[in-house]
């Protein structure tokens, strides 16, 4: 089963105080990059991969989509998505994606933001999803980015010259890595990006897009917190057509 980390009481309180968790897609930066991959939505049936709190399946909602299913593994962030503006039209379900069973060819787009690096095996669940779409549906995603997942001991240091330093070590050797964020004994996969691609294609997928998020310019004006984040990119982000 997939870690269930979220339902740890340390952990969803601390990632409940996240800008993303308070403000939502808005509050997400790589939220408009992921955006502009989304299709039209009119009509269209969507699933949410690990919807969280539900953010996107209400976006996908108001954009249009006539049926909304999110998935997630952890009662608290149900519990949260289901109290806040309930739609007859969008339903959130508990679900462990490592084992995940979807009829054939229900549904128009699958989404999914930050959850594929925690399943093990997700050449398994990406042939589930790529059953689960119709003829030209399509699948959009972000995943941490490999060089943020391959740290034995993830964190920012300082060289001799006082620059800041993201570690990378062991990044071809595929697998979980354990982490203290939030709370201890966070369980990521590892993968490279040669590896998600290849995934995506095995299953059945054609790639369209494949992109290492960092911060525009006008963003890191916005917020310059962000500029850090040219550093390294944080997040890959993904769409694959059926």
């Amino acid at each position: 089963m997939t870690q269930n980390i979220y339902d740890d009481p340390s952990f969803f309180a601390g990632y409940s105080r996240l800008r993303r968790s308070v403000e939502g897609l808005d509050g997400a930066p790589e939220w408009p990059a992921l955006r502009v991959l989304v299709p039209e939505l009119a009509g269209r049936r969507v699933v949410d991969l690990g919807c969280g709190f539900g953010w996107f399946c209400r976006w996908a909602r108001h954009a249009g989509a006539a049926q909304v299913l999110g998935l997630d593994v952890s009662e608290n962030m149900l519990a949260r998505a289901r109290a806040t503006d309930p739609d007859a039209a969008v339903t959130y379900r508990r679900a462990d994606l490592e084992r995940l069973d979807l009829p054939a060819a229900s549904f128009d787009l699958a989404y999914s933001s930050l959850a594929l690096h925690y399943i093990e095996r997700l050449d398994e669940l990406l042939v589930q999803v790529r059953r689960a779409l119709v003829p030209g549906g399509r699948l959009v995603a972000s995943v941490e980015h490999p060089i943020f997942t391959a740290p034995s001991a993830p964190g920012w240091t300082r060289d001799e010259t006082g620059r800041e330093v993201w570690p990378v070590d062991r990044y071809l050797d595929e697998g979980p890595r354990t982490t203290n964020w939030l709370a201890e004994g966070v369980v990521k996969q590892h993968r490279t990006i040669g590896t998600y691609a290849r995934l995506l294609l095995r299953a059945g997928f054609t790639l369209s897009h494949l992109e290492e998020w960092g911060p525009t310019a006008q963003q890191i004006a916005e917020h310059p917190e962000y500029a850090i984040e040219r550093e390294r990119p944080a997040f890959l982000l993904f769409a694959a057509d059926c």
